[in-house]
């Protein structure tokens, strides 16, 4: 920074940003090309479809007409494609090209003729061709009125000796009583070329989006509502995925709990009241037995509560909710019959949902590696990516891994379905099996 003075003086060029001036004037070029050219391109397509169109039906009733009209509706699609190109800069995207209808492969002359005429969007694209024009009309006045007036009132001192004046011959400031000394003309002129070039930018930049509104309108708004639409129903249809594959999962959840219940505590409680049964009348004969009896149901107990404990594990353990997804595998890995290479670096909290769910991949794939796969070791990778939470389970076993109704893996594949996530399984027939989950996550910043 300079001194004077012993003082520190900013730059004048402080705060200026060069690239936000290139945006401007980029954008200015561009709003002043649409509208000069969209006025004689809107001439020769209004003068081009209103004659195709008006003879075409004035021709009609001897069938010459049909073909005229078809060739007069092409013509509007070529026009309306070069105007979608043209919308691009102004609206800053890219227009999608709507779908016409076509005739098919093996369709005669006349059909092919009939096709495009039963096409509505051909038709819009005919309609903007004829009425174009009104907005190009005015876009292109304007747009020339306010670049003369911003460069001849900036440049009025530059010119202004060649205009004549005489007493039949006053300039507007004469008119408007403001004297007709050369400083007030000066003065005046100029003052209106700063207008003029003040507002240049906003000005032209509305009647850009004034002409590309209606062209937007006509050759891309009903293609757009449509896709609004196929994506409104394709969010349906996911939602009512989501929504039937997570009552398959808690079905099958229910159903696998109710069976270990049966299959475990439930007929060790069985036996347990049996042996107390047998040890309370054994007391009065054999005091020894019953004791015996009573340690035996003791080891029963613990039994019991050890399975409990499990199935408690596998619903929602406590060192999921407590310390966190990293330590809850860790736990899972530590008890896992197989060995188990775990690659969990430490991560953020996430949803309840997402940790539940990525907890129930890992447990319920070491599961039916332990029962099936007959493996030597098993690989676990979870991690977080930008695009949510990724999950491999890769063992080195028989493969053959199904992911169809009956197997083991079809809850998994539902549980996964219901938390938006989707999974991949490649387990071909003695080439081991790989698990892989994609666990959408919420974007901190839409919260």
């Amino acid at each position: 920074m300079p001194s004077v003075n012993g003082m520190t003086t900013t730059s004048a060029t402080a705060g200026y940003d060069p690239g936000l001036a290139q945006r401007l004037l980029r954008r200015l070029g561009q709003d002043t090309l649409y509208l000069l050219v969209g006025f004689p391109l809107g001439l020769i397509t209004l003068v081009l479809c209103v004659v195709g169109f008006f003879f075409g039906v004035g021709t009609i009733v001897i069938w010459i007409g049909l073909p005229v009209l078809a060739a007069t509706i092409m013509m509007a699609r070529g026009f309306a494609t070069v105007e979608r190109a043209r919308l691009a800069p102004v609206l800053g995207r890219r227009l999608p090209h709507p779908v016409y209808k076509r005739a098919a492969a093996d369709a005669g002359a006349v059909r092919r003729v009939l096709v495009p005429l039963s096409d509505g969007q051909s038709w819009l694209d005919l309609l903007h061709g004829i009425f174009r024009f009104l907005p190009s009309t005015i876009g292109f006045a304007f747009a020339v009125a306010w670049w003369a007036g911003a460069l001849g009132g900036l440049t009025f001192p530059l010119w202004d000796w060649s205009i004549p004046r005489g007493p039949d011959n006053q300039d507007l400031p004469e008119l408007l009583g403001l004297g007709e000394a050369y400083s007030t003309r000066i003065v005046f002129y100029m003052a209106l070329g700063f207008f003029f070039a003040g507002t240049l930018l906003p000005m032209l930049r509305g009647l850009a989006l004034l002409e590309a509104g209606f062209a937007r309108g006509l050759l891309s708004g009903v293609n757009e509502l449509r896709e609004q639409v196929a994506s409104a129903e394709a969010a349906r249809d996911t939602a009512q995925a989501q929504k039937a594959a997570a009552v398959s999962a808690e079905a099958t959840a229910l159903r696998r709990l109710e069976r270990d219940i049966h299959d475990g505590p439930q007929q060790r409680l069985v036996r347990l009241a049996m042996d107390l049964g047998r040890a309370q009348q054994q007391f009065t004969t054999d005091p020894e037995a019953a004791r015996a009896t009573v340690a035996e149901a003791l080891a029963q107990t613990r039994e019991t509560l050890d399975e409990l404990r499990a199935l408690s594990r596998g619903i929602a353990p406590p060192i999921l909710v407590d310390r966190g997804l990293q330590a809850a595998l860790t736990a899972l890995a530590g008890r896992s019959t197989i060995p188990v290479d775990l690659d969990a670096p430490p991560i953020a909290r996430l949803e309840p949902a997402v940790e539940t769910t990525a907890y129930f991949v890992v447990a319920e794939a070491l599961t039916n590696v332990a029962k099936h796969s007959h493996a030597g070791e098993v690989q676990v990778s979870v991690r977080r990516a930008p695009t949510g939470l990724l999950i491999t389970v890769a063992d080195d076993g028989v493969g053959g891994a199904s992911l169809a109704k009956g197997h083991g893996l079809a809850g998994l594949a539902d549980r996964v379905e219901a938390a938006g996530g989707v999974l991949s399984l490649e387990s071909p027939a003695g080439g081991g099996t790989t698990l892989t989950v994609a666990l959408p996550l919420e974007d901190p910043r839409s919260a």
